[in-house]
């Protein structure tokens, strides 16, 4: 898997893990996970992209086999680590691909650098600006202390069955690799404290930034494709309704039968939705 280190503020020395696939002259498409996510779970959907475009899926700092430095993981810091892995692979524009935690990542970095993305789309994605509550499971993580106690008394056990829940329909094998790829790596102390802080910054995000992240989706240029399973635990049907109707280039594919994990629950049918969104068709420059 390839790494580079970025360069440039709070992200410099940063090493980011990578994976690439298809034609060097392709439109490019990035990839990026979601919560205690990372770059191979895009696996079912890598390869039937690659077909059409050149596809890069990242690790986010903090997350899989990236750099986990004890820093603020708010949206912002996010969107910085994207954008340097776009600069340093000389990607000058691309269209993003965020799954849950990484659309709103995606739309961070959307908003900063609009010039650099050609399309979005959000696979059952949470959106600062819009009305969503985090479970409670969720809000007693981001409490000090409280927190740091109940990451210690992780297992692999209770990460599958709380990934279970995120399911329509349990793909057993799927969830298997979610929690045992690079599984030392990803959950070391500072993974798990990457994840907490990830929890808490991104919960400043939602609450205090919501009215300036709505004010900028309004005048957002980018074709944007929200890709929602009907039976999502996670993300209300309702949230994604309303960043539909927040943002003006929006369209929605609803999935039946999908819970928060449509790329995985029904890779078919959301590979061919991105394959003519975001590799078939280039938005006009």
């Amino acid at each position: 898997m390839p790494e580079l280190r970025l360069s440039g503020g709070d992200v410099d020395g940063l090493l980011v893990n990578y994976l690439v696939e298809g034609p060097a002259r392709g439109p490019a498409v990035v990839l990026v996970h979601g919560l205690g996510g990372f770059a191979e779970t895009w696996r079912r959907n890598i390869a039937p992209l690659a077909e059409r475009a050149t596809v890069y899926a990242l690790d986010l700092p903090g997350f899989g086999r990236s750099g986990k430095p004890r820093a603020r993981y708010g949206l912002t810091f996010f969107a910085r680590a994207v954008h340097g892995v776009m600069d340093a692979l000389r990607i000058p524009h691309a269209s993003l691909v965020g799954h849950s935690l990484g659309g709103a990542v995606a739309m961070t970095y959307a908003l900063i650098h609009p010039t650099r993305v050609e399309r979005l789309a959000l696979i059952a994605a949470v959106v600062p600006g819009f009305s969503y509550r985090p479970s409670w499971i969720y809000r007693t993580l981001m409490l000090p202390g409280v927190g740091e106690a109940l990451a210690l008394c992780g297992s692999a056990r209770v990460y599958k069955a709380a990934l279970a829940r995120c399911f329509h329909r349990v793909v057993q094998d799927e969830i298997d690799f979610f929690v045992e790829g690079f599984y030392a790596e990803r959950t070391a102390w500072m993974a798990r404290a990457a994840y907490l802080s990830t929890l808490r910054e991104v919960r400043r995000d939602f609450e205090i930034r919501a009215a300036d992240y709505r004010r900028v989706m309004a005048s957002l240029a980018s074709p944007v494709l929200l890709i929602q399973g009907r039976q999502d635990p996670v993300v209300p049907a309702a949230h994604c309704e309303d960043i539909a109707g927040g943002v003006p280039r929006a369209t929605v594919r609803w999935l039946d039968e999908c819970g928060h994990f449509p790329q995985i629950e029904h890779p078919q049918v959301v590979n061919d939705l991105l394959a003519e969104f975001v590799a078939g068709r280039p938005a006009p420059r």
